[in-house]
């Protein structure tokens, strides 16, 4: 497994080049794209890689590393020249949100993109024809958005079929969270919280504890706020529910975070667009 360790000011592809990279997340739609690209493309040189904000779930490396060895691939993990501690204390314990995600920025995003430098890149997204949203944009231009599960018409059917047939199945946090992400994610629902508490109760207590450790008082919370009252992780009472792999394909619809998190106030924010 390669690691590189990217700051902001690293280029480590001087000489311009053209590649093809596939940013694999740990969750289910990217480790079917990578089955599906080299059955369908062997004729791509594919890098893949994984952004590690260091603050994943002990599931998504087990996963990365059963796609490793399902599919014969070495996976790159960039990870950021700073952490997670570093960023909070430099946005003065302002958690992240869904109105400042600067966790995505500071630790996935610019980190991938001083791993491309200003090499044209071909990035190919996980995208599925199902679903409706956008994807990433670069500003430099370097980096041009390929969606192979838009352009076959792929749906979430044939994520699930792609992802039996190669032998992979699901990652196991699927048993009781939604999506891939960082342990203290705040699109989490309250049921997933729950999940985490009984699943990782030591990551959980760590999430706890950035809620109330702020030295000048001020109270931010990862759950944002109802009725101008703060939502507390440890406000959060009883057990997750029971759940299989199975029920997550037909339960996906509804867990979107747009369900799960539209009756939370974010300060007037309308947050259906970043949502979807």
């Amino acid at each position: 497994m390669k690691v590189t360790k990217m700051s902001h000011r690293t280029n480590c592809h001087k000489a311009k080049r053209k590649r093809h990279i596939l940013a694999i997340s740990g969750g289910k739609d990217s480790a079917a794209l990578a089955v599906y690209m080299r059955k369908n493309h062997p004729e791509l040189e594919l890098e893949y890689v994984f952004t590690d904000s260091g603050c994943e779930l002990p599931e998504t490396y087990e996963y990365l590393d059963r796609i490793r060895a399902v599919l014969g691939i070495d996976i790159t993990v960039i990870k950021p020249e700073r952490d997670f501690d570093y960023w909070l204390k430099y946005y003065n314990g302002v958690l992240p949100s869904p109105q400042n995600r600067w966790c995505t920025r500071q630790l996935k995003l610019r980190p991938y993109e001083a791993y491309i430098g200003d090499d044209l890149t071909y990035s190919y997204i996980a995208i599925r024809a199902d679903e409706d949203r956008g994807g990433y944009q670069n500003t430099k231009g370097n980096i041009i958005p390929r969606y192979p599960f838009v352009d076959g018409g792929m749906t979430l059917q044939d994520v699930v079929r792609i992802l039996n047939e190669s032998g992979l199945g699901l990652p196991d946090y699927y048993k009781w969270r939604s999506r891939s992400g960082c342990y203290f994610c705040f699109f989490q629902s309250n049921d997933e919280w729950r999940g985490l508490r009984k699943y990782h109760p030591d990551a959980f207590e760590k999430a706890c504890w950035y809620e109330e450790n702020h030295s000048d008082g001020r109270t931010y919370t990862w759950r944002g706020k109802r009725q101008d009252m703060h939502l507390h992780l440890r406000d959060i009472e009883g057990d997750p529910p029971d759940l299989n792999l199975d029920s997550f394909w037909e339960k996906e619809d509804d867990n979107r975070l747009v369900n799960v998190l539209g009756d939370i106030d974010f300060g007037g924010i309308d947050i259906t667009n970043i949502l979807r």
